[in-house]
């Protein structure tokens, strides 16, 4: 059944958003928008997503073009997946579960929308508005069905306890794709309140700088965001404009309630305590700020429009805490299916057991079933259990809000246990507490001790082959800065904003692995902060690993250990290329597997940040490749008669003798250089930016078709020696940016159709083919533990061995092949030590002064 967007009327809240009319609706450093530009950007964006209702995947970021999309879905009455932007394994797994017919993302000014088909094919309920992971689940195919009616009543009701009037200005401390941080928005839109719109964290002196110059009024916080506010000294800052600080996302502690309470009341701003969960939209209860430092446990009364009861749970003393009202979900979702249903839940079962007080206030006492909560992520423990099962381990597993701890029975590595069961539920690994048990510790009547257990994370002692308590926060600041030659580091920052490139990635992330003991999929890209086992999960939705399942081998896990297939690709091609150079022997095609390399890497370190930004990026990338290649390449100029100055001028193909001779040596270099520079300039152009993102994956696609009319002699153009190969690069490209089975499937068939036959020599075109599909479907390749930093070493090294070994190789082969392969290596190895250093401190010489709070990336530009 296809229902069109004008039958069904939309949420009133994102709807009325033009009767505010010049009031401010979005604040942000340099930016300011009104409300009624707000309302003619979410207009714009709803009539791209059509007339026809649809399923709508968003990817969120705390941004203008992610909230704009997020209004335009509500305004079309279309139904919307909520995603955090920084989790893609989260988008993979739940377009694959739904299928969804648009998926939107944040775009350079406007909202990126791919439309995977016009239409829909899905039947959605006429009240379904909104489809959320369960408390923090992210990636798990059950989802919240919220209705429109859920989400106008919980953002009236909050506004309704909070008092938030037009002159209000909330600070986004939390991500949009968590309820509680979407509540945030949704309250302050109803009221014509300002959003004032950041991903700075509170601990980044630039989000303070931000707060004072807007006047913002609230931020919203879960527990461990107050421990970040005691590292900065936040109870001396003078706040004039604060007026309160709302607190969810999990048990505050009593004496913290009281102490903040005060705080607040010595400061002049209060404290609002607040109780919830996704299935309830966000809230169900707060605590009345006058009311927190005489009853600092307490979760205080029903919502505006909701109401409690207390149901006596068979065999405990304690009841269960029930909850009615508008706010209540539909029901869940497992399937596509679900989502043509409509109410299935008439109240809500939190599973939390409670008391009421004489006064009326509600008490939290305990749990139905065994879930934990830690830093804001819903834990089953006895999920928890199955996972340890399917890894070959025997445990107990129970915790409290804030720490999982586990009785292990037999000898085990526990230090791998703990790193995979953190890495498959997602949680900090300083989280997951594991204590090595002759037996595990039973009742009378045979069941786990599950008291006993947690009794055991009081324990002072750390089992033998448990390290020490890490704590990786400096380190991993320390890493980038000394990596990226910078000083300037903050928990905000990543890899690429400071300036990481494929060059640097490398021992970068061995550095990082021996810190944090694994790294997460897209490190690369994620601020330090979550990079921190203390802080990761904290305000931000956090990071999922893929999970690990199956029974661990001892003489697996001790001998190999993965490492990304890009670092190890690289290795292993640089190899070959310079032992079939040698004639070792002989294995051609790896030189084509480094080009798609290279537009692997050019989509993840590349293509982040506006046009200006990455235009510079563009640039260093460039000249950290000419310099240290020209510098090579005119000594062999000058000491040698193999080579012209076309080729120092990297122009040996376009200009130099045609077909393959001596000075045709440093083609991949050459061209890698002209593809670049042609990217850096064609990006650009602000049509073909915005085409870009746009259409992030069929963009190098076309790029890639275009130089395939070369391919298969369409076209013909002058470019002798190796040919066109800027399909390979762009193939490449699309690899990284490749987030879906169905965006994968499609680049391997045409990877099948393009690449065998692309040379005469078959074996060169199955090593290419080969590679290609490696680094596309391939995450990690088991490595020896001992080749690890041998393996970084040559993947770091891997220009610099190719430039160098043309010099080196001749010296040393009258005397033994296999010695002018390792003098070629070490060389190669020892000019890019060298040459690293150079730049580095050139770079630190030129790079300019970090930018203000108002022209970081966090703030709005």
């Amino acid at each position: 059944m296809t229902t069109t967007t004008l039958d069904l009327a939309p949420v009133p809240f994102a709807a009325q958003l033009a009767r505010f009319g010049d009031s401010p609706a979005i604040r942000g450093g340099s930016r300011t928008i009104s409300y009624a530009e707000l309302a003619d950007l979410v207009a714009t964006t709803a009539a791209r997503l059509g007339p026809v209702r649809r399923l709508v995947a968003l990817t969120a970021s705390n941004d203008v073009d992610s909230l704009v999309a997020y209004l335009a879905a509500l305004t079309g009455n279309h139904a919307i997946i909520l995603l955090p932007a920084d989790k893609p394994a989260a988008l993979e797994s739940l377009v694959a579960a739904y299928d969804p017919d648009v998926i939107m993302r944040s775009g350079s000014g406007e909202p990126v929308m791919e439309e995977r088909r016009p239409g829909t094919r899905h039947e959605l309920h006429p009240e379904l508005a909104l489809l959320l992971s369960t408390s923090g689940s992210t990636g798990s195919p059950k989802l919240v069905r919220l209705s429109l009616e859920n989400l106008q009543s919980n953002a009236e009701s909050i506004a309704e306890y909070l008092g938030i009037g037009p002159h209000d200005r909330a600070a986004t401390t939390l991500p949009m794709s968590y309820c509680y941080g979407l509540s945030v928005i949704n309250s302050h839109l109803l009221r014509g309140a300002s959003l004032v719109v950041t991903d700075l964290s509170v601990v980044d002196p630039c989000f303070w700088n931000l707060f004072h110059a807007e006047g913002a009024t609230s931020f919203a916080a879960v527990p461990y965001t107050f421990d970040l506010l005691e590292r900065v000294g936040f109870a001396d800052m003078a706040l004039p404009s604060l007026r309160y600080v709302s607190q969810a996302g999990g048990g505050l502690g009593p004496d913290k309630v009281r102490h903040y309470a005060g705080l607040g009341a010595r400061r002049g701003w209060d404290l609002v305590v607040m109780y919830g969960q996704t299935e309830a939209t966000a809230r169900m209860a707060y605590l009345p700020p006058d009311l927190a430092s005489e009853h600092p446990q307490a979760i205080g009364v029903p919502v505006p429009g909701g109401t409690f009861r207390l149901e006596q749970v068979p065999g405990l003393d304690e009841c269960e805490l029930i909850y009615a009202g508008p706010n209540v979900m539909l029901g869940y979702a497992e399937s596509p299916q679900d989502l043509a249903l409509g109410r299935t839940v008439a109240e809500l079962r939190t599973g939390d057991l409670a008391k009421r007080t004489p006064n009326g206030l509600y008490e939290i006492v305990g749990r139905r079933s065994r879930f934990i909560k830690v830093v804001g992520l819903r834990v089953d423990l006895g999920h928890v259990e199955r996972i340890l099962i399917g890894l070959g381990v025997s445990a107990a597993v129970a915790g409290t809000d804030g720490r999982l701890v586990a009785a292990v029975e037999g000898d085990h590595d526990l230090s791998l246990i703990a790193k995979t069961v953190a890495q498959d539920l997602g949680l900090p690994r300083a989280a997951v507490d594991l204590h090595p048990v002759p037996k595990i510790p039973r009742l009378a009547n045979g069941k786990p001790d599950y008291p006993a257990v947690i009794a055991m994370a009081s324990r002072p002692e750390m089992p033998a082959n448990e390290p020490p308590p890490h704590h990786p926060g400096m380190d991993v600041r320390t890493i980038f800065a000394e990596v990226l030659e910078t000083a300037n580091v903050t928990d905000t920052d990543t890899f690429v904003s400071l300036g990481g490139d494929s060059l640097s990635y490398v021992a970068a992330s061995v550095r990082l692995e021996q810190e944090l003991r694994y790294l997460p999929r897209g490190w690369h890209l994620m601020p330090i902060r979550e990079l921190t086992p203390g802080l990761k999960q904290a305000e931000r939705a956090g990071h999922t690993a893929k999970p690990v399942h199956g029974r661990v081998r001892t003489w697996q896990r001790r001998l190999l250990a993965p490492m990304e297939t890009s670092v190890v690709l690289r290795a292993v091609a640089i190899v070959f290329i310079v032992s079939t150079h040698i004639g070792l022997f002989s294995w051609e095609g790896t030189a084509h597997v480094l080009m798609g390399l290279a537009g692997y890497n050019f989509a993840r370190f590349q293509l982040e940040g506006n046009r200006r930004s990455r235009f510079r990026r563009h640039l260093r990338a460039i000249a950290r490749i000419v310099v240290p290649s020209v510098a090579v390449i005119a000594v062999a100029f000058a000491v040698t008669d193999d080579y012209g100055w076309h080729n120092v001028l990297l122009l040996n193909s376009l200009v130099g003798p045609q077909g393959w001779t001596d000075m045709s040596r440093f083609w991949f270099v050459e061209v890698l250089v002209h593809i670049l520079v042609g990217l850096a300039l064609l990006l650009a152009i602000p049509v073909i930016d915005r085409a870009m993102r746009r259409w992030p994956w069929g963009f190098p696609l076309a790029l890639a078709g275009l130089d395939l009319l070369q391919r298969f002699d369409v076209v013909e153009l002058p470019y002798p020696g190796q040919g066109p190969v800027l399909w390979l690069f762009a193939f490449g490209w699309a690899a990284a940016v490749s987030h879906t089975l169905r965006q994968r499937s499609l680049l391997t068939a045409m990877a099948l159709c393009t690449i065998p036959g692309s040379f005469e020599d078959t074996y060169r075109s199955a090593t290419i083919l080969a590679g290609f599909l490696v680094l596309l479907w391939i995450n990690t390749l088991p490595v020896p533990r001992g080749m690890h930093r041998f393996v970084a070493l040559l993947a770091s090294a891997s220009l610099y061995i190719y430039v160098t070994h043309w010099l080196v190789y001749p010296m040393v082969i009258q005397i033994d092949k296999g010695l002018a392969v390792w003098a070629s290596l070490a060389v190669g190895v020892a000019y890019w030590a060298l040459m690293s250093r150079v730049m580095g401190a050139a770079e630190s010489w030129l790079r300019p002064a970090r930018p203000t709070a108002v022209e970081r990336p966090g703030s709005m530009s």
